[in-house]
């Protein structure tokens, strides 16, 4: 099995990148995912973190208002650490589950962990290898007040709350560049996946 960290900046397209690793038949666990649904209402991370930044961040439902949690902990790097304190070791606990039931069903499977801290969370070590999707800051920004409908200066705190996007180039393994068409990053994808194949092989032998 190759165990393989994905992740990128912000709004810079990884799972749409993610998505197409999975055609051509990787195994894909979201970390962001894993995160929610340890989250969910009366969860072990849910009181925590209820009881961490108040009743205030719930909705009606009970759950957790992420886009209002979103808005204090990146506003405060204290605060993400304590969300990120709670919410983390719950998760590494369901990953460590999932990547063995997947090893146990295919022992040639090729796993993608979706982790969009990886590089902040100085996670290497956890991957046989690590692949970055990455765009200009320029157009991150862009994406973000696109995709969130928040404001520049939103956007920009957002960003500026994850290591620089060049200091993640330069740790990682492999970089798919998806600043251009879908059509091109899906070449850029293959071409990738191939040398995941071998290198798959390559730890099977």
């Amino acid at each position: 099995m190759l165990n393989v960290g994905l992740t990128g900046g912000i709004a810079c397209g990884k799972s749409t990148v993610a998505k197409m690793f999975v055609s051509y038949g990787a195994h894909l666990i979201d970390f962001d995912r894993l995160a929610h649904e340890a989250q969910e209402p009366e969860r072990p991370a849910w009181k925590k973190v209820v009881d961490s930044f108040g009743k205030e961040i719930l909705l009606s439902d009970k759950k957790i208002d992420r886009v209002k949690l979103g808005n204090i902990v990146f506003a405060d790097k204290k605060k993400l650490i304590t969300l990120n304190n709670i919410v983390h070791p719950l998760v590494y606990q369901s990953w460590h589950v999932r990547l063995e039931k997947i090893g146990k069903k295919e022992n040639h499977a090729i796993v993608l962990s979706d982790v969009p801290l990886l590089f902040e969370g100085n996670m290497q070590h956890l991957f046989d290898l690590t692949i970055l999707v990455l765009i200009t800051p320029e157009e991150q920004i862009r994406r973000l007040i696109a995709r969130n409908r928040v404001n520049k200066e939103e956007a920009e705190k957002r960003l500026n709350s994850q290591m620089p996007i060049n200091e993640k180039r330069a740790l990682a393994d492999i970089v798919i560049d998806n600043k251009g068409s879908v059509s091109e990053t899906e070449k850029r994808v293959e071409h990738v996946w191939q040398e995941l194949l071998k290198k798959e092989k390559e730890k099977s032998n």
